[in-house]
């Protein structure tokens, strides 16, 4: 669920400005899983806008505490999310540890990377939610290194069913600054789409594994 109105249709605002959000419904992108999207999200590029990251990790901040009280620690899922997990430390004067998709094979064959102490409460930070599959390995594995995880905050979310049901079935509590919902809404209000495509977008939430131009 999102954090608020309010902070969800001025970051889905900002990602468009940014084309950090793509909505293409005439000439889908292909997702490395083979779906086809009229949608693509590249939330790194808001790094290198500095007034939208330092919003970005302001929005962030604030919601985190007001929500989960402040952690102990913030952890970034790699790769996506440690540049703007570490501003979320930073500010928030906490550790920094991220969380790799699986452990190296070499070296210390660490999956977690940097200081974690068992028992220490933990808020995840993620740039993008689509099934939530990767993310919610993320979560296991400081789990399993320890950790008492708070929750997980995300930029964006397309808000799948399917997502919806893997938070809920690991009873991991979520929130995101922006949604696909709003983002439509938006669109929709500054001229980004006609009525037609957003009913294209709307179809393609509804069945992202099946939907096709």
């Amino acid at each position: 669920m999102i954090f608020n109105k309010d902070t969800a249709e001025k970051t889905a605002e900002l990602l468009l400005q940014i084309n950090a959000i793509k909505l293409n419904p005439k000439n889908p992108f292909t997702w490395a899983s083979g779906w086809k999207s009229p949608i693509y999200c590249d939330n790194r590029l808001i790094l290198s806008f500095p007034a939208i990251r330092n919003f970005v990790r302001e929005e962030f901040s604030k919601h985190i505490e007001k929500e989960f009280g402040k952690p102990d620690v913030i952890a970034g899922v790699a790769t996506g999310a440690i540049g703007i997990g570490m501003l979320v430390a930073e500010y928030m004067g906490l550790p920094f540890i991220y969380v790799r998709p699986e452990a190296k094979k070499h070296g210390r064959q660490n999956q977690i990377e940097g200081f974690l102490q068992s028992g220490q409460n933990v808020v995840v930070v993620e740039d993008l939610i689509s099934t939530g599959n990767s993310s919610l390995m993320a979560v296991e594995a400081l789990k399993e290194a320890g950790a008492h995880v708070k929750g997980m905050v995300a930029i964006f979310t397309y808000g799948f069913d399917i997502s919806k049901d893997n938070f809920k079935k690991a009873n991991v509590q979520l929130n995101t600054l922006a949604d696909y919902s709003h983002l439509l809404n938006l669109a929709v209000e500054k001229n980004y789409i006609n009525e037609k495509e957003l009913a294209a977008l709307q179809e393609w939430q509804n069945s992202p594994s099946t939907w096709d131009v």
